[in-house]
């Protein structure tokens, strides 16, 4: 499988990140930290997982949106009690949670609460899409580091 992916390059990374962030508990960095490592161009690599990522977001926000609780278990497969956390969450900090969209368990809930509350989408594709690409810039900075210490 993990040839598979990385055979097709670009629109595997975009295809398991927007994944990631929706449906299935998949990560995206291992295909992206493995990219990297084959010098593909950080900075592509970096807005092909973000925007991947912040559609697969955008999903949840839609189900959130328009499906409420029936898409939300169906669809996303979020229980209750992970719904319950983000609602928790949200109300305590607001829409400047959807910085944290990133994070496992509670991201896709995030969103999901996202398009529940009627957060305005602009809003919620500014914060989302910063914290998405902050993670994957994070990752990238810090894997190339990595490479490049263990090079010298």
């Amino acid at each position: 499988m993990h040839e598979l992916l990385f055979a097709c390059g670009y629109p595997s990374l975009f295809l398991l990140s927007f994944l990631a962030s929706t449906l299935l508990p998949l990560g995206s960095e291992w295909l992206l930290i493995s990219m990297l490592a084959k010098s593909y161009d950080p900075t592509s690599v970096v807005m092909v997982a973000t925007v991947g990522n912040y559609l697969g977001a955008c999903t949840s926000y839609w189900v959130g949106t328009c499906g409420g609780t029936i898409l939300a278990e169906r669809v996303l497969r979020i229980d209750a009690a992970s719904r319950g956390r983000a609602e928790r969450f949200f109300a305590r900090y607001g829409s400047w949670s959807l910085l944290l969209s990133w994070l496992p368990v509670v991201g896709d809930p995030l969103c999901l609460a996202g398009g529940l509350l009627r957060i305005p989408f602009a809003r919620f594709s500014l914060l989302v899409a910063t914290g998405k690409m902050v993670r994957y810039g994070v990752v990238a900075w810090l894997s190339l580091k990595g490479m490049e210490s263990m090079t010298i």
